[in-house]
């Protein structure tokens, strides 16, 4: 199924190179170009999207603000060159925010985020190892930095998930541990259970039956079992 798409910048070579990269891609449709948030707002009264591909820094309207005018908004996607605003729409439930000028490769990461259900949006400025270092989370209505060197243990706990971290309090998340288990490097991580993922780094001694981290005794669900080969070998 194809998603409709609508583009939203002041500048021409920036809705041109959208508009290429939008193009490539069989499953989005490109419906409609404005230049500013106004034109946007009468063309979502005509022709509804499922995504908005939004500038923020615009004449007489900001993307951020517009975005709050709407009842009803679509999946947005920020495209902007200020990333002063990451913080702010990231508080506005978007999929992802794009630095720009960005590259191919990561308009098509976003893109992919549409269709997997994983909006976790990434702040631009945390490019190559440092990327790879943290997530953001939304923990009592703001975005929370969590390192992954710090996480211990992460629990479902049906639509939430707890994230045990060293020395601090458990984080309440609004995503689901799956959602999560995609996001977390593969190398780094292990799901042993339907309702635990563990940092391997943080495993202190386990069993056929259960790992221990610290104190803490987790299960090991009898389908993940074969997971413990990758500890037995060095995760290799």
């Amino acid at each position: 199924m194809q998603l409709k798409c609508l583009l939203v910048d002041d500048e021409p070579p920036a809705l041109k190179i959208l508009s290429t990269y939008l193009d490539n891609m069989d499953n989005l449709e490109l419906v409609g170009v404005c230049a500013n948030a106004l034109e946007a707002m009468q063309m979502l009264k005509e022709h509804p999207v499922d995504v908005l591909f939004l500038d923020i820094k615009m004449p007489r309207l900001l993307g951020t603000e517009f975005i709050r005018t709407l009842r009803n908004p679509p999946r947005v996607i920020f495209t902007t060159a200020h990333k002063d605003y990451a913080l702010e729409g990231f508080e506005l439930d978007a999929v992802d925010y794009l630095l720009k000028p960005f590259s191919f490769e990561r308009f098509l990461r976003a893109v992919n985020k549409l269709t997997s259900g994983n909006d976790q949006p990434v702040p631009d400025a945390a490019t190559g190892p440092a990327m790879e270092a943290f997530l953001y989370f939304r923990v009592d209505r703001k975005m929370v930095k969590v390192e992954l060197k710090d996480i211990r243990y992460i629990e479902s706990l049906k639509d939430y998930s707890r994230i045990i971290c060293v020395g601090d309090k458990p984080l309440m998340v609004k995503k689901p541990i799956s959602s999560i288990e995609q996001m977390l490097p593969a190398d780094r991580f292990l799901r042993i259970h339907r309702s635990f993922i563990v940092a391997i780094d943080k495993i202190t001694a386990f069993t056929q039956n259960d790992i221990e981290i610290g104190a803490q005794e987790i299960p090991i669900g009898k389908l993940y079992r074969h997971q413990l080969a990758k500890l037995a070998h060095g995760n290799g």
